[in-house]
């Protein structure tokens, strides 16, 4: 019976850790670079991939500009079937998925700084070994993150272990000896 206790404690705090590393990640939203399926059931005239321009826009056949940036997939789907409704489908049912990531930036003292393409767990760690590792003047312990690369915004203290989105950028500082 003890062993048994001892057993459901740990797979519920296996669980907990696995909820915990998991339910904190961001909602993803879209934004200029990525490129979108838009599925409408029964209509495949109206279907296609579309990229996300610089001002955060779509063009689709019939509605014509939708407005993409900034929505996650959920809230274009229904976006969409509401412009539908209004006159062109009787019940549309739309879904809209991410083909193409927007890339993600490294700067600062990493050996090959620049634009990578975006892979789906890909953390802080896995980002510098891209950008061809730590420089010899990096501070491992100050990296900073800025979400969606939206520069107006503050960036965050990052840790090895810290998930990468599309369109951030990561900038790993210089250490002073």
């Amino acid at each position: 019976m003890r062993k048994l206790c001892g057993f459901i404690f740990a797979l519920f705090m296996s669980l907990m850790a696995i909820n915990a590393a998991y339910g904190a990640q961001p909602v993803y939203t879209l934004g200029s670079g990525d490129k979108v399926r838009i599925t409408v059931f029964g209509e495949p005239d109206l279907s296609g991939e579309f990229e996300v321009s610089g001002e955060g826009q779509i063009s689709l056949p019939l509605i014509g500009i939708v407005t993409a940036g900034g929505k996650t997939l959920h809230e274009l789907s229904s976006d969409i079937e509401t412009k539908l409704k209004d006159g062109y489908l009787v019940d549309p049912k739309v879904s809209a998925e991410v083909m193409n990531y927007r890339p993600f930036y490294i700067l600062g003292e990493v050996k090959e700084p620049g634009s990578y393409p975006f892979v789906n767990g890909m953390s802080v760690l896995n980002a510098v070994a891209l950008g061809g590792g730590f420089t010899y003047r990096a501070d491992k312990d100050d990296i900073l993150i800025i979400r969606g690369g939206d520069e107006s915004r503050k960036p965050e203290k990052a840790t090895p272990e810290t998930i990468v989105l599309p369109g951030d950028i990561v900038r790993v500082e210089e250490r002073f000896f």
